[in-house]
């Protein structure tokens, strides 16, 4: 039998000459200490190849044993095929990896849903010694601008988990929707939940779709969503995006606006772009962002909480009295220091309970407590600032990771927006440059815990979509951040992916995106876009010809 082609590339493979046919009854040995792994080797096993699994004691030999040993490093795993399936680690995220490795050698049958056919089984003789390259493996779906159904994040945590990310960082409010139900204030989701239409393409186009667009998840939901990431070793961020983004929740609560007058009359916003609109600073709005943090906490058991704080205009700021006021009270030079100031005080809450911020790059300097972790996405810059800073860091550039950007240049792609990522370009993103290494080395400098990529939804509309711009490059972004730097090897990737992945992405039923190009239902030419183009440092230089 051939190597294996897996996707993450592990760190050693080896072929033995033992081999195995996965009898229809298999006896299981999971020690104690992982049996946090177990429903992830059930649902493998027992549903989608149909095995009968019989529990036996963990010291007893066994079909399939998940043994726990300290000698290995968290995450890490080994796993050895050979008359039977053996499978060490130090912690039960290392037991699903290696049972996301085994899926991946049983091939496209492991990937469906149930057994199709009778065809045995053969596992090639291998021992796969693996890990990690980052702790933080992460991708963002913003469900804020078009809101996906409880299932479609459920079927995406498990997509991510079958790659070996660990993170979904869940955009659940922006100008455009407020997606997360929060009983002290039924408003947000009654009013703020749902929007009369949506922009059409580009934020520079000027079509309507003249449909009302709404959604959001119970308590209930989100404890679901929470559980079943847990079963698959994913970890969910929730974002409550902050001080800017929230014309949501400002129309359904006038009096969070820094001009509430004004805010009185606004809908939830229609168009994509950069929104004028700002929370107020009062102590009234932090007291009611508290509230809201409070109930998100006992729904997500992440350590980390983004508070956003990204494309925050400061005009209203200037134009409110209460904020200049506050501004000078706090002897800050300008109002716009009141961003890290207001950050900074629901980063304090959320340590009083336990947990952490995180907050974009926009979010800096002294008023920031260096607890608060920083998702650089405008480039390299900020995230090279906010390490020497003491801040650690998820390195998230748009001009390299955002998937929702375009794959390939020219109009063709369902839309054109942004700037182009091609599968080689994802695959070729270095999240740890010369000068972000160099940075982190400093005295005192924040870490880079790992790496993000970006699914915001404006031209996202569906999970067809969705999956039309995450795959197969998220497989390439869980390449880079998964495997050694050393290791990186496009030809190699690009023969794996071909040979064997795209196969399992079928069998998942996954859309995604042709290496050749979109499929005719997949282009959308009707759709006008806002091509873009960046140099080498990541900055806008200008959009392209033909944009919309």
């Amino acid at each position: 039998m051939t190597v294996p082609e897996l996707v993450p590339a592990p760190i050693r493979l080896t072929r033995t000459d033992g081999g195995w046919s996965l009898p229809e009854r298999l006896s299981v040995a999971v020690d104690p200490a992982l049996s946090a792994a177990r429903p992830l080797l059930v649902d493998l096993l027992g549903v989608r190849l149909g095995r009968e699994l019989v529990p036996v004691a963990a010291a007893g030999a066994s079909d399939i044993a998940l043994r726990h040993t300290e000698e290995l490093a968290p995450e890490h795993y080994r796993l050895r095929v050979d008359g039977s399936v053996l499978i060490e680690s130090s912690g039960p995220d290392g037991a699903r990896h290696a049972l996301r490795t085994l899926q991946q050698i049983v091939g496209p049958a492991a990937f469906r849903a149930l057994p199709i056919r009778d065809a045995p089984v053969v596992l090639p003789g291998v021992v796969v010694e693996d890990g990690p390259r980052f702790g933080h493996r992460g991708v963002l779906l913003d469900v804020a601008r078009h809101f996906m159904p409880k299932d479609g994040v459920l079927r995406f945590i498990d997509l991510i988990s079958a790659h070996k990310l660990n993170v979904l960082h869940l955009h659940l409010t922006d100008d455009q929707g407020w997606r997360i139900q929060i009983r002290a204030y039924p408003r947000l989701t009654e009013v703020g939940a749902w929007r009369a239409e949506s922009q059409i393409g580009s934020s520079r186009s000027s079509r309507y779709d003249a449909t009302p667009h709404g959604g959001f998840y119970t308590q209930d939901d989100l404890r679901e969503i929470v559980a079943f990431a847990r079963t698959r070793g994913v970890t969910v961020v929730p974002e409550i995006d902050m001080p800017g983004h929230s014309q949501a929740a400002m129309v359904a609560y006038p009096e969070l606006a820094a001009l509430p007058e004004q805010a009185a009359t606004w809908p939830v916003w229609t168009r994509w772009g950069l929104n004028p609109h700002v929370l107020g600073t009062s102590d009234r709005v932090l007291d009611f962002y508290r509230t809201v943090l409070d109930e998100v906490l006992d729904l997500f058991d992440s350590p980390l909480i983004c508070l956003g704080g990204d494309e925050v205009p400061v005009d209203e700021w200037t134009a409110d009295p209460d904020s200049v006021r506050r501004a000078e009270e706090l002897g800050m030079t300008g109002v716009e220091e009141l961003l890290p100031w207001f950050i900074g005080r629901l980063a304090d809450h959320l340590r009083t309970r336990g947990r952490r911020a995180t907050a974009w790059d926009e979010v800096g300097g002294s008023r920031l407590p260096t607890d608060v972790a920083i998702n650089s996405w405008r480039g390299y810059r900020g995230g090279i600032d906010a390490l020497r800073d003491g801040h650690d860091v998820v390195v998230c550039p748009e001009h390299e990771v955002y998937l929702d950007h375009r794959a390939a240049p020219g109009l063709d792609e369902p839309a054109p927006v942004g700037t182009v990522h091609t599968l080689e370009d994802v695959y070729r993103f270095e999240p740890v440059t010369d000068q972000v290494a160099e940075a982190a080395a400093e005295p005192g400098a924040g870490t880079v815990l790992g790496a993000q990529a970006q699914l915001w939804s404006e031209q996202l509309d569906s999970p067809r979509r969705v999956d039309y711009a995450a795959f197969p490059r998220l497989a390439a972004f869980a390449e880079v951040v998964w495997s050694p730097r050393e290791a990186r090897d496009w030809p190699g990737f690009d023969r794996r992916l071909r040979g064997a992945h795209l196969d399992r992405l079928d069998a998942a039923g996954v859309e995604y995106r042709p290496l050749a190009g979109p499929h005719p239902w997949q282009r959308r030419p009707d759709v006008p876009g806002w091509p873009l183009r960046f140099d080498e440092l990541g900055r806008l230089v200008h959009a392209e010809d033909g944009a919309g």
